[in-house]
C-alpha cells in the first residue's frame, strides 16, 4: 500500500482561502466549489503568482488589480448563478471573475476597455477551457445590446449610480451586482432585481472599485 501523498503548498494555500471565505460569510457550496476550482495565478503576472491564494487584491496590467477572493466570492454568491444563466460581466480585467462564473453559468460575456487585458483574460481563460466565456474589447458602459437580455450582470467598476443602459439589457426578474459610490473611498456594494414594478436595491457592504469609464482606453505598454 502506497503512503498518502502529502498535499502540495500550493493546494494548502487554497484550502485556507477557501476556509477563509467561509469565515468571510460565503456559504453557497456551487461558489466555494467554482473559487476553489479556479486557478486564481493564471490571471496574475511574474512574481505575484505567488500570492495567488492569499485573500487580497493584486495588482495586474494597464495600472488595475485583480480583486481580493472574498469579493469576489462574495459578489459572485449575491448574484445567484445558475446553468441557465447568460452573464455580462463589465470589467473584465485579467480575466478572474469570468473565470469563477464560467463554473456557474451557461453563458458569460464579459468586456474589457483595456486591449493588453482583454488579451490577456482570453488567453487565460483559455488555458483554463473556460470555452463559455466571450472576452470583448469595448466601452463597458454600453453593455452588449447585441446579446440583451442578460440573466445577470455583474460591474466591477463604481458608478454613481446603476447605469440605466445596463438596467435596460437585464431581463425581468434578473440581477445586476455592481459598486456604487461618487468617490473612491466610499462605495457600496448593492444588488438590483429587476421585477415588473420596478427595481428592488438592498446593500451588501461597503467596497473600493476603480470607477467605470466610458471609452476604450488608448493602448499603453503592459506594466
Amino acid at each position: 500500500m502506497r503512503p498518502p501523498v502529502a498535499p502540495s503548498p500550493q493546494d494548502e494555500a487554497r484550502w485556507a482561502l477557501i476556509f477563509a471565505l467561509q469565515q468571510e460569510g460565503v456559504r453557497d457550496r456551487a461558489v466555494l466549489d467554482a473559487m476553489e476550482a479556479t486557478p486564481r495565478g493564471l490571471f496574475l503576472d511574474g512574481i505575484f503568482r505567488a500570492r495567488a491564494y492569499e485573500n487580497i487584491p493584486l495588482p495586474i496590467s494597464c495600472g488595475q488589480t485583480i480583486s481580493q477572493p472574498s469579493v469576489v466570492a462574495l459578489m459572485t454568491q449575491a448574484l445567484q448563478v445558475d446553468r441557465r444563466c447568460k452573464v455580462l460581466e463589465i470589467g473584465a480585467g485579467s480575466g478572474y471573475q469570468a473565470g469563477v462564473l464560467s463554473h456557474l453559468a451557461r453563458r458569460v460575456y464579459t468586456v474589457e476597455r483595456h486591449r493588453p487585458l482583454a488579451r490577456q483574460a482570453r488567453a487565460a481563460l483559455a488555458e483554463m477551457g473556460a470555452d463559455n466565456v466571450t472576452v470583448i474589447t469595448g466601452d463597458g458602459t454600453s453593455g452588449l445590446p447585441e446579446q440583451a437580455p442578460f440573466d445577470r450582470i455583474i460591474v466591477t467598476a463604481a458608478a454613481e449610480d446603476p447605469p440605466a443602459i445596463l438596467v435596460d439589457q437585464l431581463r425581468e426578474g434578473g440581477i445586476m451586482i455592481l459598486p456604487v459610490g461618487q468617490s473612491d473611498t466610499v462605495q457600496h456594494l448593492i444588488k438590483v432585481v429587476k421585477t415588473a414594478d420596478g427595481l428592488e436595491y438592498s446593500e451588501l457592504g461597503d467596497v473600493r472599485f476603480v470607477p467605470l469609464l466610458e471609452g476604450v482606453a488608448e493602448d499603453i505598454a503592459d506594466g
